[in-house]
């Protein structure tokens, strides 16, 4: 833990808590990310432990927390930040924001040498920015710090529900993002009248935990996987699975091991939870070499009863189908046609609706 007196070094620089000016930039990417690294609360926070220590803020008309927000509080906002030492914000700065020789915290995108984001990176090394990325910032455990998990899962799993909704025309929930925060999700789930379907989970991570609590606070009955495979029920249930359960290695449960370092040698049976399943939320983790949880082929068997598609993990032309590209938050539904394996409109009587938004931690901005 840092102290007043204590230095903290950003790689070339030192500093002492004391002579810090952080700055809390505003979101420039498109689409708008409307979250922040502090809330107001949480700069009176810091500011009580480091009284020493400066926030600004910079002017931002998209923050799900308003100018004047931070205004009565005491924390001043502004519209340059080039006195600041720490520039802290959540998603890529856009190239021509960057100001050189500062030290910056966001996601940056770039640790899987993504492609779109190597412009970024090049304007960090050239304008001798300090960078460090919020995706890698773990305790001494190495368990990552800043995550997102358990919000994707929570919005994944109302905006799954919503998209049953709609494609059957049986009920019409508000969007998430028009909405306050996660009880107010909640609340709109609970007006709803759901037929006796059966829900399937996976994943036992943030992302399925996020899911989970959705489900749960709806009052829906969690049934074990036997049962659920064979039972008929008169009310909603969902089940939660993970690798252990959908994966085979021969004929047996595989082993953590397996799962991790040898995905290439298991084989998916998920078909048996397909063929009993209507919605679908898929919060896995997918290893590279993993087989697919079920294929293009699979879905044209007519076993596949899966129609609602919520997939928060995204991984496109992979491991789910039917997940053919991203959906947004203002457009978050589309079909896929089970013969010609494209895209078609996402209230098709023969198609899967999918739900594929690739940052749903943004329609939950003020939690998140």
């Amino acid at each position: 833990m840092c102290t007043l007196e204590n230095p903290i070094i950003f790689m070339s620089k030192i500093y002492t808590i004391s002579s810090m000016k952080f700055g809390l930039i505003k979101e420039r990417k498109d689409p708008p990310d409307r979250r922040v690294v502090l809330s107001p609360k949480a700069c009176q926070k810091v500011l009580s432990t480091f009284p020493q220590a400066q926030i600004v803020v910079e002017s931002s008309d998209i923050r799900v927390f308003s100018d004047q927000a931070y205004r009565d509080v005491g924390i001043p906002v502004v519209n340059d930040l080039s006195d600041c030492d720490v520039l802290l914000g959540v998603k890529e700065v856009p190239v021509g924001s960057l100001i050189p020789n500062k030290t910056y915290f966001f996601f940056s995108h770039t640790i899987k040498k993504q492609p779109h984001n190597r412009n970024l990176l090049r304007a960090i090394l050239d304008r001798h920015i300090d960078f460090y990325d919020h995706e890698l910032i773990t305790n001494t455990k190495g368990i990552r710090l800043v995550a997102f998990g358990r919000y994707a899962g929570i919005v994944g799993a109302y905006n799954g529900i919503r998209a049953f909704g709609l494609r059957d025309k049986a009920f019409v929930l508000p969007k998430a993002e028009d909405l306050p925060d996660k009880q107010a999700l909640i609340h709109e789930l609970r007006q709803i009248e759901l037929p006796p379907i059966k829900i399937l989970l996976t994943g036992k991570g943030k992302v399925g935990g996020g899911a989970r609590e959705m489900l749960v606070s709806m009052g829906l009955k969690e049934v074990e996987k036997d049962s659920y495979l064979t039972g008929i029920f008169k009310e909603v249930v969902f089940c939660q699975i993970d690798a252990f359960d959908y994966y085979r290695s021969g004929d047996r449960e595989p082993t953590e091991e397996e799962i991790f370092h040898y995905p290439e040698k298991l084989r998916s049976v998920f078909m048996e939870y397909a063929k009993v399943s209507d919605l679908f939320i898929a919060g896995h983790f997918y290893a590279d070499g993993s087989p697919y949880l079920y294929t293009r082929e699979d879905v044209k068997s007519p076993d596949f009863k899966i129609r609602t598609v919520a997939d928060i993990s995204c991984d496109i032309d992979g491991p789910v189908a039917s997940t053919l590209r991203a959906s947004t938050v203002a457009n978050p539904l589309y079909g896929y046609d089970l013969i010609s394996e494209s895209e078609t409109t996402y209230d098709q009587p023969d198609a899967i609706t999918v739900m594929a938004v690739d940052n749903l931690p943004c329609e939950l901005p003020k939690d998140a």
